[in-house]
């Protein structure tokens, strides 16, 4: 099969290439001019195209049996609302309509547990059958709504689109450092140093890409499927990383009504200091969020599973050490990478 993959640089992307190429399909990869493609190259031809640039996507998707669609932006602090809709939906809208014209005959979109709207009282979150940004957090769940609704209500008989919603992601291969890594890199450098009231559900990214591949040949046209693992707090998390790890563990609580008030200053600093935050207003308010997502219908239609996230965790911060951190002594400091 041949296949074209957007965003193929970025966590899932890269990983999930890496298994198409693996199962012996032809696999091509639309980057940005600027990306690093060194670690996809071996396993992709590669295309060089934005999805914000509708002329280029009309040249190039041509001749594939499907669309892997991972390319977006994901953003949980203040400011570039313009971006984030150039990208995330008109990009989108862009590439669905590429593929309409030049008659793909499946579209697979990656959204976010986060277009869906949440649940109280610890509800449990199924897929719905309708996204209305109004009812979502953040800009860049409204962005990842608004695609969605684009994409399973697309009208072209030629064309068939299955959307996925993974919850939050964790894993090796992590190479552009995302949100979560980027918590797991800060603990080994010992500035987390102290920890937040409540958790998430994370997913393994290689438990992911192997949901996504599965959507593409199972998944039912203008279906979703929620790619969720397990649920843990964000304490038991760093206690974890330090048994494993063999560090003291993080004793300090910080009351969240105190760091929720203090987040949007804290995240004016940060952007002063051209620094990404640890934690943001969004970030804060999304641990104290509702993260039962049900991976029921996924399980059940697309044969999707899940390793134990202890698994992910130690593999987690094995790859963070390694790519990221260079250890002297009992402590690590950060690498330098040319």
């Amino acid at each position: 099969m041949k296949y074209l993959v957007t965003g193929a640089t970025g966590h899932i992307g890269n990983v999930l290439v890496r298994k198409l190429y693996k199962l012996g399909h032809e696999v091509h990869a639309l980057v940005m001019q600027n990306d690093d493609i060194s670690i996809i190259e071996p396993f992709v031809t590669v295309i060089y195209g934005d999805i914000t640039d509708k002329n280029r996507l009309f040249e190039v998707v041509k001749g594939y049996d499907a669309v892997f669609h991972l390319a977006g932006i994901v953003e949980i602090r203040l400011g570039k609302k313009k971006l984030l809709y150039k990208v995330n939906v008109e990009g989108t809208k862009n590439l669905l309509e590429a593929c309409q014209t030049n008659k793909v005959k499946r579209l697979v979109y990656t959204s976010s547990v986060h277009a869906i709207e949440e649940k109280k009282n610890n509800q449990l979150i199924e897929e719905p059958l309708e996204f209305n940004p109004k009812k979502v957090k953040g800009y860049y769940a409204k962005t990842k709504a608004i695609a969605t609704d684009i994409v399973l209500n697309q009208t072209s008989k030629d064309l068939e689109t299955v959307v996925v919603y993974p919850s939050g992601i964790i894993g090796p291969y992590d190479y552009k450092l995302s949100n979560f890594g980027q918590v797991f890199t800060d603990y080994l450098l010992g500035r987390l140093t102290a920890y937040l009231k409540g958790g998430y559900n994370f997913v393994d990214v290689r438990d992911v890409a192997d949901g996504i591949i599965s959507a593409a040949i199972k998944g039912k046209d203008k279906e979703g499927y929620i790619l969720s693992g397990h649920s843990i707090k964000i304490k038991e998390l760093l206690d974890y990383i330090a048994e494993y790890t063999h560090r003291k563990k993080v004793k300090t609580k910080l009351a969240y009504w105190f760091i929720l008030s203090m987040s949007y200053f804290a995240e004016f600093i940060f952007m002063i200091m051209r620094r990404r935050p640890l934690f943001t207003h969004y970030s804060i308010s999304v641990l104290n969020s509702n993260h039962n997502f049900s991976n029921i219908k996924a399980k059940r239609e697309l044969g999707f599973k899940t390793r134990d996230i202890y698994t992910s965790i130690k593999d987690t911060i094995d790859f963070a050490s390694q790519h990221y951190l260079v250890k002297v002594g009992n402590k690590y400091r950060k690498k330098i990478i040319n």
